[in-house]
């Protein structure tokens, strides 16, 4: 009768360490498209080197050495969640009533009712709604 070897300890570490490299490019992928997606200013050299770095920079590569497993985890789950963000975004922008494709080219939003407000593109908190 076959059985698997059972797993060993070094094996299930080293499962943890590559679900834990690739959460933590999650993370970062997430909030990258986050940060570039609220940009309010238009796109310079030095933004894109601070995301260089802050992708595959030094600190990355001291946590998971250039090519190895945990690299390569952390690769996948920050390109995984960088696309996912905009995935999510797609999803939501065509289940909203109004917006179009547009809205991602140039921000055309539909026309706001005589009950809605808006934040000026910035986050809202009880404080505005109580100014309006």
């Amino acid at each position: 009768m076959l059985q698997t070897p059972p797993t060993t300890t070094v094996d299930a570490y080293h499962t943890i360490q590559l679900l834990g490299a690739g959460g933590f490019g999650s993370v970062i992928g997430w909030y990258v498209y986050y940060i570039n997606r609220w940009r309010k200013d238009d796109v310079q050299l030095s933004d894109i080197v601070t995301l260089v770095g802050a992708i595959g920079g030094a600190a990355v590569l001291a946590l998971f050495p250039a090519k190895s497993d945990l690299f390569g985890a952390y690769g996948i789950g920050l390109a995984g969640d960088f696309f996912l963000y905009f995935i999510v975004l797609v999803i939501l922008v065509a289940k909203a009533d109004g917006f179009t494709a547009a809205w991602f080219i140039d921000g055309r939003a539909p026309k706001l009712g005589a009950d809605q407000i808006t934040s000026g593109g910035r986050a809202m908190d009880r404080r505005d709604q109580a100014e309006s």
